[in-house]
C-alpha cells in the first residue's frame, strides 16, 4: 500500500495482512501456494492482481471467500469493513452474511457456479429478491436489467447453463454477481471466453461497480483489461507478492520496478513481444532466495541466498531506488 493511502482517514474495505496458504499433500509434503501476502483494497478503488497462471492469485480468492479445501491452512488476517476477519469467520456467517451479500464473486469457473437445473432468468430472480427484496411485477424487469448490466443477451435468459458458451457463461455469472451491489466485488478472471469488445464492456460495467465507495478486486492475467480498469496494480510471483504500484505509473512511466513485473509488460504483443526465459518454480520446491533468480537478468549470490522482504510495495534487492539497474551495471556492482 502507497504511502498516501496509508495516511487516508477512510478504512479500507478488505486489509490483507501476512496471508499464507499451505496445502498438506499425502506424505507430508507442503504446497506453499500463497506466502505473506499484504494488501488493502480502498473504498472506490479497483486493485489489479496480475500474474502467469498457477502464481497462487485463484486461491488468494479462495481464501478470502472461505472455499479452500481441507487440506489447506492459513494464516494471518483478512479484515473485510474492519470488523469480519475472513480467514477466522465461521462457515455459517461466510454463508448467510459474506458471500453474496459483502463480497459478490465473478467465479473463474462460472459454469461450475450455476445452478443447472434452473434456467438464467430464474437465477437472477432469485438473486434479486434475497439481495435486493424485488418482488411482483417489478421481478422481470429488474431480471431483464440484471442481464443487461453484463451485456447478457435477453434471447439467451430462458436457457441452462449447459446450454450456454463459455462466453455466455462467464456473462451470466457476472450479472449474478453485480446485483446487490455489495461493498467489494471479487472478480477473478472475469473476461475468459470474451472477445475484445466484450472484455472492454465488461471491465467497464465492473469499474462501475466503485461507484458510491464500493471496491473492486480483479484478479487476471489480462493486462490490457488492468490497464483500463485498475487504479492500482499487485504483482503477482510463485505464491508471494512482489510489487504494488499505482497503475499510472505501473503501465506508463516510470514503469514497474520489479523484473519481473517488467518481463510482464515487455511480452506483450504491443510492446517488445518478448517472452520471460525459464519457467516458475514449482510452488512445492520453492528456493531459499527470491524464487525469480534463475529468471532475472539482475540476479547474483545474495538473490540467490535471500529472500527480498517486500518493502515500500516492492520485493526485490535491486531496485531500492524505484527502479531495477541494468544487468550489466548489477553485474559490475556484483
Amino acid at each position: 500500500m502507497t504511502a498516501d493511502r496509508e495516511n487516508t482517514a477512510e478504512p479500507p474495505v478488505l486489509d490483507v495482512r501476512d496471508l499464507s496458504v499451505r496445502f498438506r499433500m499425502r506424505g507430508g509434503r507442503d504446497i506453499a501456494a500463497v506466502t505473506d501476502a499484504r494488501f488493502s483494497v480502498a473504498p472506490g478503488e479497483c486493485l489489479a492482481l496480475v500474474g502467469e497462471s498457477g502464481c497462487g492469485k485463484s486461491v488468494l480468492a479462495s481464501a478470502l471467500l472461505g472455499l479452500l479445501p481441507a487440506n489447506a491452512a492459513t494464516t494471518g488476517s483478512a479484515l473485510l469493513g474492519g470488523d469480519t476477519d475472513l480467514l477466522t469467520a465461521d462457515e455459517r456467517t461466510l454463508a448467510r452474511t459474506v458471500r453474496g451479500r459483502r463480497i459478490g464473486l465473478v467465479p473463474q469457473s462460472p459454469a461450475a457456479h450455476l445452478t443447472p437445473v434452473r434456467t438464467v432468468r430464474a437465477q437472477l430472480e432469485e438473486s434479486l429478491r434475497e439481495l435486493t427484496g424485488a418482488r411482483g411485477r417489478s421481478l422481470p424487469k429488474a431480471a431483464l436489467a440484471a442481464a443487461a448490466r453484463a451485456s447478457f443477451p435477453e434471447d439467451h435468459l430462458d436457457r441452462y447453463p449447459h446450454e450456454l458458451s463459455g462466453g455466455l457463461a462467464q456473462r451470466a455469472a457476472t450479472a449474478l454477481a453485480l446485483i446487490g451491489d455489495a461493498p467489494l466485488l471479487l472478480a477473478d478472471e472475469p473476461t475468459t471466453g470474451l472477445d475484445r469488445d466484450l472484455v472492454e464492456r465488461t471491465v467497464d460495467e465492473l469499474r462501475r461497480h466503485t461507484e458510491e465507495g464500493r471496491a473492486l478486486l480483479i484478479i487476471t492475467h489480462d493486462l490490457a483489461a488492468a490497464e483500463r480498469i485498475a487504479d492500482r496494480v499487485a504483482v503477482m510471483y510463485a505464491g508471494r507478492i512482489v510489487e504494488i504500484a499505482e497503475a499510472a505509473r505501473f503501465f506508463g512511466e516510470p514503469g514497474p520496478r520489479h523484473p519481473y513485473a517488467k518481463g510482464l509488460l515487455n511480452a506483450l504483443p504491443e510492446r517488445e513481444f518478448t517472452s520471460i526465459p525459464g519457467m516458475p518454480p514449482e510452488l512445492g520446491a520453492l528456493p531459499e532466495g527470491c524464487a525469480f533468480a534463475d529468471r532475472c537478468a539482475y540476479a547474483d549470490a545474495r538473490c540467490t541466498g535471500e529472500r527480498p522482504a517486500f518493502t515500500a510495495g516492492l520485493a526485490c534487492h535491486h531496485a531500492p531506488t524505484g527502479r531495477a539497474s541494468s544487468p550489466s551495471k548489477e553485474a559490475a556492482d556484483a
